[in-house]
């Protein structure tokens, strides 16, 4: 099993930018995808981005605006989020292995005037 620590986030107004970060640790060994999710209010979950070995996965929603960024030797993973929207307002939550790996405790990004 891994751990997930969340950090960052935080409210910013349209046009804006954030910065999430993710500390992870326990079984990394096991880890074959790192990334984030999100789940705004009334939605579903859904994927924003992931890095695998195969390379790096962006959402359509989110191409051009965000960037991830893996550090194996520090253990992180970040989410640069830039030209924020109010329709990016959710909570963000980071993610290994997928739907059936393992979360973290999600953390709020707020975009609003």
């Amino acid at each position: 099993q891994v751990q997930l620590v969340e950090s960052g986030g935080g409210w910013v107004q349209p046009g804006g930018s954030l910065f999430v970060s993710c500390t992870y640790s326990g079984d990394i060994t096991s880890i074959h995808s790192v990334g984030w999710y999100r789940q705004a209010p009334g939605k579903q979950r859904e994927s924003v981005a992931h890095v695998t070995s195969a390379g790096t996965n962006y959402a359509e929603f989110v191409k051009g605006r965000f960037a991830i960024s893996r550090d194996n030797a520090r253990k992180m993973v970040d989410l640069q989020m830039n030209s924020l929207e109010p329709e990016d307002t959710a909570v963000y939550y980071c993610n290994v292995n997928g739907d059936f790996g393992d979360w973290g405790q999600g953390i709020q990004v707020t975009v609003s005037s």
